[in-house]
This record gives C-alpha cells, sequence and structure tokens, in this order.
C-alpha cells in the first residue's frame, strides 16, 4: 500500500491478562510513523470487536470462530489456583484437583477455562467476574482457578497462588478478520509476535531502512578512490601493477598487436 491507501493508525485489541508492551515497543522501533492504539476487550467481547472492525488485530484467548477470524496460537498458560496466603495448600509448590475436592471453588460468569467438570464444591452464586471473586478469595468465602495472568492482574498482598496440573488451559491468540490476504499492518503485527528481523524475507517485503551513519561513511569512502563509480578495483590474484600504474603487461608497455 503506498500514498492515501496506508491506514493512518493500527488498531489492536488485548485481553485482560495479556501484556503487548514487548510487541508494541518493536512496532515504535520498525514503524514510528504509524501510530499503534490499543484497545482494551473482554476476553468475551473481543471476537466480536475483530469481526465488526473495532479493531485491526487482537490478542485473544482461544477458541475462536475460525469462518470468521484468523488466528495464529502465541502460547498456553499455566492455571493456578488463587487462596489466601495462610491456606494450608501454600506448603506445597503445586496443587492437584483431588486436593481442591472439599474447597468452594469459584466459577465467574466471564471464566476464561474450558471445563467439563467443574472441580471442588460449588458457590451459592457465580460471581459476576474473576474481579469480583478475587475479592470473595480475600474474604475467605472460597478460591479461584485462572490462567496465571489474571492471577498476576488481579495481584493483592493477602493472596498467592499454585499451579494445578491436570486442568484446563488457556491459549492466547494473534487474531484478525479473516480475508484472503492479510492487510499489510497486520502482517508487519504477525512478523513482530513471530519474532522476525526487519529485513527478514517471509511475508511482506521488508520495509527499506533509512541507512545509518555508520554506512553512509563508508559509502563517501568508497566513492573516494578512482575507477569506474568511484570504487577501487585490487589487481587480479597472482598479478602485481606495474610500475606505470597499468595493470596489462609486466613491464607497464603495451604489447604489440597480435597477427590476424
Amino acid at each position: 500500500m503506498t500514498g492515501s491507501d496506508i491506514p493512518s493508525s493500527f488498531r489492536l485489541a488485548y485481553v485482560p491478562g495479556v501484556t503487548p508492551t514487548k510487541w508494541v515497543r518493536v512496532w515504535h522501533e520498525r514503524l514510528p510513523g504509524t501510530p499503534l492504539e490499543l484497545v482494551q476487550a473482554t476476553a468475551a467481547d473481543a471476537p466480536g470487536l475483530l469481526a465488526d472492525g473495532g479493531a485491526d488485530a487482537g490478542l485473544v484467548r482461544l477458541p475462536v470462530d475460525r469462518d470468521v477470524l484468523a488466528a495464529i496460537p502465541l502460547y498456553t498458560e499455566t492455571t493456578v489456583v488463587v487462596i489466601p496466603k495462610d491456606h494450608v495448600a501454600t506448603a506445597a509448590e503445586e496443587v492437584s484437583l483431588a486436593e481442591l475436592a472439599d474447597e468452594i471453588v469459584l466459577h465467574p460468569l466471564d471464566d476464561v477455562l474450558d471445563w467439563q467438570t467443574l472441580p471442588g464444591r460449588p458457590a451459592v452464586e457465580r460471581p459476576a467476574t474473576t474481579a469480583d471473586a478475587i475479592e470473595l478469595v480475600a474474604a475467605g468465602v472460597g478460591v479461584l482457578l485462572v490462567p496465571q495472568s489474571l492471577a498476576r492482574l488481579h495481584h493483592r498482598k493477602d493472596l498467592t497462588y499454585r499451579p494445578v496440573p491436570e486442568t484446563p488451559e488457556s491459549r492466547v491468540a494473534l487474531a484478525w478478520p479473516q480475508a484472503e490476504e492479510a492487510p499489510d499492518l497486520v502482517e508487519e503485527f504477525i512478523g513482530i509476535v513471530r519474532g522476525r528481523t526487519v529485513n527478514s524475507t517471509r511475508g511482506r517485503a521488508a520495509t527499506p531502512q533509512r541507512p545509518t551513519a555508520k554506512a553512509k561513511a563508508k559509502g563517501k569512502r568508497a566513492g573516494t578512490g578512482g575507477g569506474q563509480g568511484g570504487a577501487r578495483h585490487k589487481p587480479a590474484a597472482g598479478r602485481k601493477p606495474s610500475p606505470g600504474g597499468r595493470a596489462g603487461g609486466q613491464s607497464g608497455k603495451r604489447g604489440k598487436p597480435r597477427g590476424r
């Protein structure tokens, strides 16, 4: 895209727990003339936001409707149990589901884990949000199972968490509206999250970079020599330059013309 076809900015949606900071920093380094606008969205609302054009791409939680959105899985999160710091489970490095069988396990309405069978004992009511569930854990009402990033997001000094193996895990992906070909700026962000270098030949053609001061200085030095284009030429291997400065003939004289 060139000229007026280039979008004035890139809108990136992201869901709670996902931290896009490192990728945003690389974006600003590579595309300083194209602002990146962050758009917050809940895990439930993010797919619809992308489908409706509210953002160009988004860091979302899987699954998503692949008929509507294209997606590249990025990483899978560890599931942890959030508990009070004085809970008996803090004595272990990790907690099994069997150890939570007698606990009231809170199940907020915005839960992002795909449970087939809920562990523990159910609460009388489901909290509306994960934030509400965290407050109930702090009040000693129950415990909460969430992706580790959400436990960190809602960190409190009186709470801690432990990994819980053999539980559903949340996968984070980069998603964007389905199309025959991803837009240029989406391709740029795909390259960033996949760790491609700025000169990578994968995906779109690499954006021309401005020459560095070192490269400019090198070019100037190369332009001061003789020969065509200002470049200096080394004598061919095994041949010495003649005293007269000419490469032809050992004595610097012109050879006799060959007979026809």
